[in-house]
């Protein structure tokens, strides 16, 4: 059961009219139902004519907004699944078949009735693509163009509205100039970045072209009701001077508010603006002459005793709610209104001269950056509150603290952000350029050469007013830490400089810009190489003994999930296991691939699922794939980990989710579906963490936190293949702040008990009260570096237990009553028990866990209670050596 499927249906009323809104100030509704579409070569009326409310509108199919076309059609049923299988290829592409096909009109029939006196109405867009012409009630709206996919743009229909408050609103969506050809490269033939939007909508290596190029209206429309005074792009500042402690009383924060007032009346208007905060309130005496619009600055106020937000793992994201109102003269309303959460925190950068970096603070406190690259949620725009909420979640639970938006799709929407507010992720913002598309590297299959490539897009000044746009858009919310040029290439100058010199200070002037994501501003490049990647499976020593950029923007490879996973998109013929068949003369690794796992972008396994045996069929291939999912993400972590602050300063894993069902570089799959990686990189990316290096035996400790942690006891045992424990020692340790210690050497009692079958490790923090602070595992092959044991292990039974704590909250308890057998690698799994299907998401405390003999774990599960109402919930559990079981929750 999966809350956010590719083919999830929109529901479009097609009611004549919506419900009447009755007027109130400082409101708006979203104009998200109702909608209608049809090809542009179907319909004979042009726009004055068609936003008639009298035209009887025949043939018209239910439109999904905020969608595009191709969200429409298969939700209309006339596509099928563009993320099922080869079904892509059975849609016709924008390039093939031409712009015409994609052109649609949207309509939407909605009350509102025509305003009185001083009040003013008006149409909001968030995101159009590419360019649109706008028509109400027999009037054309937008009288300049609208183009350009990041522009939001904001129009008085005041006068437009109908008397009796019927209103038909119709707009004709046209696609991007330049669509490009998906000829298989990097954004295509890269003409696609030609425009200001999407480059990987003509498919990349992770990902193969959406069909329509995002065609639509996109993101939310919304009618905005105010006074003759409104309310625009409020800004907030937050000074939080010296270094901070995450607890205890705090020294004053300085509160910077400014806010855009526009006059739309014919007259003068004076009156108040103030925002309350924290039961305080602020404010300021504003006269504007009739369309006046002007920016009004407050005094700073001194917040007592804030409290602080902080990014995760170190202290709670706190947010305060604020409103922004203006009270007109003699009015008891409010003419506008701005609800606003304010995250108090200030974030510093500064250059590492030891390791050759950017190092970031937050509050005066320096941070580890453990990042994940971010694309987008959706690769076919279908955005939602609980979709972002899930996948930030998702972030926050692999203890990561940082999430970097790629370059090639788009400024994240404000419910993303909402997002990473309240979990306490810090976020890396690209703006729109490549370097595959932007001309950095020469490429066969690229168009035009480096030389032209390099002055993309078209439109410099188009560019530079989204991109100010958006700055205005996000730039409120505590997350956002940096803005970054471009991906792996700097905008052209007549862009950089601007962006850089004027608009950034101008608009935001707080936040730190790089000009390309691998820059030498970021990570001092001085091993040659692109300053990024690799982007395949890597020995896991390599992490801990070779080194590299001192914050490497881009490093990972794989992600392929479990049998669940494979059968939501590969159809039944399909679902062959690929087959590794060794390594050609130069030395290459030869792999035997179906079809469909190549068209969604497989990474080769290759020989590192060999050392755990051949792969019987599909199921134990991707079981197996999960060991090394898991030890992969672990180990990159821990390795740069243990060179913390001397070898580096962060990295940021590429990628930790997919807007489409591709089969590399995810944590959990596009139906939200975790896999192992996850829970390999959440041990790795643990605050406080004991760890192996597999190189020279060490045992090292790495604290994140911002305190001392003093008595910690560090516990090591060792077991063989059945279980029997080999204690190596237990030893009290004291950690200095944000630090990493090389404690011990165990290397050569691991080597003698692992020679023959190999061994399990367990590394474990204890408190000064005997809490378990952290709970590393490792399995270890034999002296050959094969997993032989494993391949022997006898079966585990295991005794579950689970109970429901509150409305889609669980825990359950897994017992392992064996004396002499280990319950390896179990994978929780919470289902419907009637269809055996997952309900999706879920999320686990922790999971792929080892249960040792006679010891018995707790895991707490969550899901939100609507996706499980009416259903019969069980827990479904299945091991390496652990037969599948099911267990109802009573």
């Amino acid at each position: 059961m999966n809350a956010f499927p590719s083919h999830t249906k929109t529901i479009c009323l097609l009611l004549p009219f919506m419900l009447l809104h009755l007027f109130s100030f400082g409101q708006s509704y979203e104009l998200n139902r109702g909608w209608r579409l049809k090809n542009h070569k179907e319909v004979i009326q042009h726009g004055e004519k068609l936003s008639d409310p009298s035209l009887a509108l025949q043939d018209w199919k239910p439109a999904t907004v905020p969608g595009t076309v191709l969200t429409s059609m298969l939700n209309n049923k006339e596509v099928p699944d563009p993320f099922f299988g080869m079904n892509n290829n059975k849609i016709p592409d924008i390039y093939s078949i031409g712009k015409d096909y994609y052109t649609y009109w949207f309509v939407n029939d909605f009350n509102e009735a025509a305003p009185t006196g001083e009040q003013q109405v008006w149409l909001n867009f968030r995101g159009i693509n590419y360019s649109c012409e706008i028509f109400l009630n027999g009037k054309k709206v937008n009288t300049e163009p609208f183009k350009g996919m990041y522009i939001r743009k904001r129009f008085n229909i005041t006068k437009l509205l109908a008397a009796n408050g019927k209103n038909r609103l119709a707009v004709i969506v046209y696609p991007p100039d330049v669509v490009g050809d998906p000829n298989g490269g990097q954004g295509g033939d890269g003409t696609i970045a030609r425009n200001v939007g999407l480059q990987y909508t003509a498919g990349w290596d992770w990902i193969k072209p959406i069909r329509d190029r995002n065609t639509g209206i996109w993101d939310k429309v919304t009618i905005e009701k105010t006074g003759a005074v409104s309310i625009q792009d409020p800004h907030i500042v937050t000074v939080v001077p010296g270094k901070r402690e995450t607890t205890g009383p705090q020294e004053p924060a300085i509160i910077k508010v400014s806010a855009t007032l526009l006059n739309a009346s014919d007259k003068a208007v004076s009156g108040t603006l103030q925002y309350n905060l924290d039961g305080q309130s602020v404010k300021q005496t504003v006269t504007l002459r009739p369309h006046e619009e002007k920016e009004v600055e407050f005094a700073d106020f001194a917040l007592a005793n804030p409290k602080l937000w902080w990014p995760s793992n170190y202290g709670q994201p706190h947010l305060y709610p604020a409103e922004l109102s203006f009270l007109p003269n003699g009015s008891h309303a409010s003419s506008d209104k701005k609800a606003l959460q304010v995250g108090v925190r200030e974030i510093q950068t500064y250059w590492n001269p030891h390791t050759r970096s950017r190092e970031v603070a937050v509050n005066g406190q320096k941070i580890f950056i453990k990042g994940g690259n971010w694309i987008i949620s959706d690769a076919m725009l279908r955005f939602t509150k609980e979709r972002y909420d899930a996948e930030i979640r998702f972030h926050r639970d692999m203890n990561l603290n940082l999430i970097r938006i790629w370059g090639g799709a788009l400024v994240e929407r404000p419910e993303f952000y909402e997002a990473c507010d309240r979990y306490g992720l810090l976020v890396l913002q690209d703006f729109w350029m490549s370097g595959d598309c932007n001309g950095r590297w020469e490429d066969p299959l690229k168009k035009d050469d480096q030389w032209t490539r390099r002055q993309y897009p078209d439109d410099h000044p188009l560019f530079l007013e989204s991109a100010a746009d958006m700055v205005k858009m996000i730039r409120n919310h505590p997350s956002l830490a940096f803005y970054c040029g471009g991906n792996e290439i700097t905008p052209p100058d007549d862009i950089l400089v601007p962006l850089r010199d004027s608009i950034l200070p101008k608009l935001d002037g707080t936040r730190w810009f790089v000009d390309y994501s691998n820059s030498d501003a970021m990570s001092q490049n001085d091993i040659g190489g692109n300053g990024d990647g690799p982007y395949g499976i890597q020995d896991i020593k390599t992490f801990w003994v070779d080194k590299t950029w001192p914050f490497n923007s881009e490093v990972g490879s794989v992600g392929v999930g479990d049998l669940e996973s494979l059968k939501r998109f590969l159809p039944t013929e399909n679902q062959v296991a690929p087959l590794f068949t060794g390594f050609n003369d130069e030395g290459r690794m030869q792999e035997t691939v179906d079809s469909v796992w190549q068209y969604h972008t497989y990474i080769s396994y290759g020989e590192h699922i060999e050392p755990y045996g051949k792969p019987r069929d599909l199921e134990d291939f991707a079981n197996k794939a999960q060991l090394v999912n898991y030890d992969q993400y672990r180990g990159l972590m821990e390795g740069f980990s243990s060179h913390m602050w001397d070898w580096y300063t962060g990295t940021i894993i590429w990628k930790t989710q997919n807007p489409w069902t591709s089969l590399r570089g995810q944590m959990y799959d596009y139906y939200l579906d975790p896999n192992a990686c996850l829970y390999g990189l959440r041990s790795g990316s643990e605050p406080l963490h004991a760890m192996y290096n597999p190189v020279d035996g060490f045992v090292s400790i790495v604290n994140n936190h911002f305190e001392k942690r003093n008595n910690i006891m560090l516990v090591i045992n060792a077991y063989d293949m059945q279980g029997k424990a080999k204690p190596i020692t237990q030893v009290f340790c004291f950690m200095e702040p944000s630090s990493v210690k090389k404690i011990m050497s165990i290397k050569k009692q691991m080597d003698e008990l692992a020679k023959e079958k190999g061994a399990f490790l367990r590394l474990q923090l204890m408190g000064a009260d005997r809490q378990l602070l952290s709970d590393n595992f490792y399995w270890l092959p034999d002296a050959k570096g094969q997993y032989s044991g494993l391949k022997d292990m006898a079966t585990c039974k295991l005794d579950i237990q689970s109970r429901s704590t509150a409305a889609g909250e669980y825990t359950v308890t897994l017992r392992n009553n064996e004396h002499d057998k280990i319950a390896f690698f179990n994978r929780l799994s919470l289902v419907d028990s009637d269809s055996k299907q997952r309900v999706l998401p879920t999320f686990y405390s922790d999971n792929y866990l080892s249960i040792l003999p006679g010891e018995q774990k707790t895991i707490t599960m969550s899901v939100d209670p609507i996706l499980i109402q009416g259903k019969k919930i069980a827990i479904e559990n299945a091991g390496w050596n652990v037969d599948k079981m099911e267990v109802l929750i009573p």
